[in-house]
């Protein structure tokens, strides 16, 4: 009922920038929570940054003071700006939706995305 479809990865140089977006689609009425997590080769899945639907922001102290995330809740998207890449940002970025209501129901539930490879080279 709910698809998570993310955009923007790809391969930069070290100190560029990448922009990503998640849309979610579906019955929707309500997202709480939406997120980027990331997993690189060998390594756990690890947040990034999340943002509550009022906006209030988290951040990995790893990416704090260059990336930046939003979100657009009439459109249900998630954006996550990255500037001052480093090598060590590469990997599989994840959005995640938390706390998602569809509409009709009361319960709620939790969706990702099938992951977008951002790669940076040294």
């Amino acid at each position: 009922q709910v698809q998570l479809v993310e955009s923007g990865g790809g391969l930069v140089q070290a100190g560029g920038s990448l922009r990503l977006s998640c849309a979610a689609s579906g019955r929707i009425f309500s997202i709480s929570l939406m997120g980027w997590y990331r997993q690189a080769p060998g390594k756990q899945r690890e947040l990034v940054a999340a943002i509550t639907s009022g906006g209030s922001t988290n951040y990995a102290d790893s990416v704090k003071g260059r990336f930046t995330i939003s979100r657009d809740n009439a459109k249900n998207t998630v954006y996550l700006q990255m500037n001052s890449l480093k090598p060590e940002d590469t990997a599989v970025y994840y959005c995640n939706a938390g706390g998602l209501r569809i509409i009709g129901t009361m319960s709620l539930y939790d969706y990702w995305g099938q992951g977008t490879q951002v790669t940076v080279s040294s």
